[in-house]
């Protein structure tokens, strides 16, 4: 059984319909026995992580942090590991992007939880290829997180 904990340190609160998008992406990577956290964070706190673990002097949108390197099991349940969400980015980015901060806390959940199962965009053009199509799978799956085509309002 997955199993997870959404820790709200930003006092979002709006988040209980990524349960659906967490199961979907899970099930997707036939991922029977896992745990992990999401934790939505405010702008300060993911710049301090950002640069404490990444040297990077800025915030950011998400970070994940995996506990696998491997698919080396030592127990029967997955440890994967943890992922941070900015609120203030997220909700710029869907701004910026022009859809719902529901699509947008979906699709940055989806893309850690991806980074947590081992896909890493950063590694070239084929990469990035497959783990966006799996994320655009995911939230064209559920109503309030498909992406809106050009000619709908």
């Amino acid at each position: 059984m997955n199993t997870y904990d959404i820790i709200d340190e930003y006092g979002y609160q709006d988040y209980n319909f990524l349960d659906k998008i967490i199961k979907k992406t899970l099930a997707m990577e036939q991922v029977k026995a896992s745990f992990f956290s999401l934790v939505l964070i405010d702008d300060e706190k993911m710049h301090e992580l950002n640069y404490n673990y990444r040297g990077i002097d800025r915030s950011t949108d998400v970070l994940s942090f995996a506990f696998e390197d491997n698919n080396k099991l030592c127990y029967n349940i997955r440890q994967l590991g943890e992922i941070y969400i900015s609120i203030p980015k997220m909700k710029a980015q869907a701004k910026e992007y022009g859809h719902s901060e529901k699509r947008e806390l979906a699709f940055l959940t989806v893309h850690g939880l991806l980074h947590l199962l081992g896909y890493d965009h950063t590694k070239g053009q084929k990469e990035e290829a497959e783990m966006f199509a799996k994320q655009e799978l995911v939230l064209d799956e559920f109503e309030e997180t498909k992406r809106k085509k050009e000619n709908e309002f």
